[in-house]
């Protein structure tokens, strides 16, 4: 069987920017990591390209929707190659024929259950985040206040299913991660669930968007067309897997961990397991946003950086709950400190040292290398990126700590060859134990043990950058 590992899949009416490298790199890691232990993994992403905001943003710029959906689905597929992810599918919700076929039939499976009716109704409508909120809410997400919005729409029943989601989340049948966002998703279940709009009328798209089957006047509601997306890919891989994990941000815990299930148990189609939500990344303490224009373009940063910078910054430092503030220095001093000054000299040093002897005696990796990939798997099994990375970066420190105590460079003879050997059989153990996190990283360091060279693994970003 074969773990199913997607990403939310973002709107693209604007360019990509760190928060979605930041979760793609997160559903990478923990993709590469099962397989690392033997697990078969697929992972999925893609685009949604049915936005209302997509719409708008295309007669801004003065281009076809379709032609403006294209060129921004095609720049978040370019960042699979720069960030360095094994992505197993890359689904569009406009252009992919399983995807259209299958909101299709999930529609119809709702609607043989009688969980649809029609009616009018009049509410407060963020454009931003392409939904209506209740009177006593407000948007948390964007600047610009709800418009009030009268129209006939589709609407779910999503009231007949609060007792299951309830039921699904207490029993902790559907995990949330981490429990902080599990207790938000309840209070909001236990207040009641009221029913869901689902479609639009097509004529406020422009005819945007699937239409719903039996009318063609109405367009189905972008989140529910989104959402469907996890099993329109493969219905039999969905339906299959040995768990469906999704990694997602925290603004759309209400989609995935209410509106999503109740959408399945309605179409009688398997349930997700796992649900993991990340915090925001921020700038000067403001969201990471595309509608705000506060970005940080993830592909500016490898280029200057390179992914190993990138990708160690996103892992090493995000905190597992709460926001995260980025800074170029950040990013440099992180890298400098761990990646170039610790394992990269590190590796240089013992290399340099080999090339005085003809042998190195195998030898046993530190101790602290015993218990690291039982270390790494609790952190990931929690979604503790930071945690996982520093396990590394401790058995980093403590082969540092042991070169300096045995000063193999005064020594000669089996004492060189066995302090040398210890030392790199913990690198090739780190080597493997890094692959999912620095994939590129972790090759070179193989490659580099296997041939002895003393080069620089990691550069050094302070010099490169005058910081």
């Amino acid at each position: 069987m074969t773990d199913l590992i997607t990403t939310a899949i973002p709107y693209v009416n604007a360019e990509p920017h760190l928060g979605h490298a930041l979760e793609l790199v997160q559903a990478d890691v923990l993709a590469r990591h099962r397989r690392l232990r033997g697990a078969k993994v697929h992972l999925l992403t893609g685009t949604d390209d049915n936005a209302l905001k997509n719409v708008t943003a295309a007669k801004a710029a003065g281009v076809p929707v379709q032609e403006f959906v294209n060129q921004g689905a095609a720049r978040f597929a370019a960042l699979q190659e720069p960030l360095g992810l094994a992505v197993d599918d890359f689904l569009r919700t406009s252009t992919d024929l399983r995807h259209l076929d299958g909101v299709r039939r999930l529609w119809r499976a709702s609607a043989q259950r009688g969980d649809f009716y029609l009616r009018d109704y009049t509410g407060r409508y963020c454009v931003g985040c392409e939904q209506f909120y209740a009177d006593d809410e407000r948007c948390l997400e964007h600047e610009t206040p709800p418009e009030v919005v009268t129209e006939q729409n589709w609407f779910f029943r999503l009231s007949r299913y609060s007792e299951k989601i309830r039921d699904l989340l207490e029993s902790g049948r559907l995990r949330i991660e981490p429990a902080a966002r599990l207790r938000e998703v309840l209070g909001f279940v236990r207040s009641g669930l009221s029913d869901l709009s689902v479609s639009r009328p097509a004529a406020r798209s422009d005819g945007w968007g699937i239409p719903v089957p039996g009318d063609p006047d109405q367009v189905i509601y972008v989140w529910w067309d989104a959402l469907a997306n996890y099993l329109t890919a493969d219905p039999a891989r969905w339906a299959e897997a040995a768990e469906r994990v999704h990694v997602i941000g925290k603004g759309i815990l209400r989609f995935h961990a209410v509106y999503w299930p109740a959408l399945l148990l309605s179409a009688g189609e398997r349930l997700p397991d796992t649900i993991f939500v990340h915090d925001y990344l921020t700038l000067d303490g403001a969201k990471i946003s595309k509608s705000t224009g506060n970005t940080v373009r993830p592909t500016d940063l490898i280029g200057q950086y390179g992914a190993d910078a990138v990708r160690w910054w996103l892992l090493r430092e995000v905190a597992p709950l709460g926001d995260t503030d980025f800074t170029e220095a950040r990013l440099i001093a992180r890298a400098d400190d761990e990646l170039a000054n610790g394992l990269g000299n590190l590796v240089h040093r013992v290399l340099s040292l080999a090339r005085r002897t003809d042998r190195i005696a195998p030898s046993s990796p530190l101790r602290t290398v015993h218990t690291l990939a039982d270390r790494i798997d609790s952190a990931l099994a929690d979604f503790d990126f930071r945690a996982a990375t520093g396990a590394l970066a401790e058995v980093i420190t403590d082969a540092n700590r042991y070169v300096e105590q045995t000063r193999p460079w005064t020594l000669h003879g089996t004492e060189l060859e066995e302090a040398l050997g210890t030392v790199v059989s913990t690198c090739r153990e780190l080597a493997t134990e890094l692959s999912p996190f620095l994939p590129d990283g972790a090759a070179r360091l193989r490659a580099q043990l296997d041939r002895g060279e003393p080069a620089r693994l990691y550069p050094r970003l302070r010099q490169q950058t005058g910081h």
